[in-house]
Parts: C-alpha cells; structure tokens; sequence
C-alpha cells in the first residue's frame, strides 16, 4: 500500500469515528466513537454508552477494544490501530496499551473535550502529582496475605501471561 493510500484509509477510518460520534449524540449517548482496525479492515466500532448503560467505563474505546477482542478471538490486538473522534482519555489510553494495540489515531484533542465539557485534563494533571496530594486518597494498606492471590497465579503452570 502506497504511503497516499494509507493515509486516505485512516483519513476514512477517523471520518468514521466521528460519523459515529455524531450519530451517537442523536441515540442518547456521547459525543465519541471509535473503532479498531487491522490489516485495513475495521473489525470493531464502539461509541460512547456511559449515561445509557449506567457505566462510567463504557466509553468508545473501551467499547471498541472489547468488540475487537471477542471478534479476533484475543485480549492481544496486536496489528491493530484504535481510531478515535477524541484524543483517549488516560484510562482509554491505558486499556489501548493494554490491548498492545500498535497505533492510536485520533481527530479532536483533550481540549476540544474540555471546551465541550469533557475535561480528561485534570485527570493528565492528577497523575503527574504525588498520590499524597490528591482530592481523592488512593493508599496501601499492608495485609499479611496481600500477595496471596500472586502466589496462587504464579503456582499455576496453565496460566496465560499478559
């Protein structure tokens, strides 16, 4: 494939998430969409479901990298590119990476969002500060037994690494 022919593919495949986006807002949802690709063919869409589903980790990442995963048979999306109307918010970031997706495309940017009053950027900020400093306390707390569960997956020789 031509480097021109390239791009106009993920030209297209980011014309579709935002197609989806858009369409999302008319279905009650929000504003984002996404989809995953491989191989040029999109195996999956998703688009934001967090007020319909009660689920405030349904967004349109997160929705698409499940979809991907169950049609490819894998919790690896390895040759894959997640494209996004929105650049993802850290804990889509996360689960892209997770997913070891190989690429992530996206249209609008974190303050595109935040003028639309999603604003992922105090969430970028929050992580960049000590866990002492932040609204809500994140903190260990010591159990005698608290690697029990890593000792029981360690001990499994069928496990799956990931």
């Amino acid at each position: 494939m031509t480097v021109s022919a390239a791009a106009d593919l993920e030209h297209g495949w980011l014309a579709e998430s935002v197609r989806i986006a858009t369409s999302n807002v008319a279905d009650g949802g929000g504003p984002f969409g996404a989809l995953v690709a491989k191989d040029g063919e999109i195996i999956s869409t998703g688009v934001n479901r967090v007020t319909p589903s009660l689920d405030p980790t349904a967004h349109a990442e997160v929705v698409a990298i499940r979809a991907a995963c169950q049609a490819l048979g894998d919790f690896k999306l390895t040759g894959c590119v997640l494209v996004s109307s929105c650049e993802p918010c850290p804990m889509c970031l996360a689960s892209a990476l997770w997913a070891r997706v190989d690429r992530v495309l996206f249209a609008a940017d974190r303050h595109d969002a935040a003028k639309a009053g999603f604003d992922d950027r105090a969430f970028y900020e929050l992580f960049e500060n000590p866990r002492e400093n932040w609204e809500v306390p994140v903190s260990r707390l010591s159990l005698k037994d608290g690697f029990a569960p890593f000792d029981a997956w360690l001990d499994r020789p069928d496990r799956v690494d990931y």
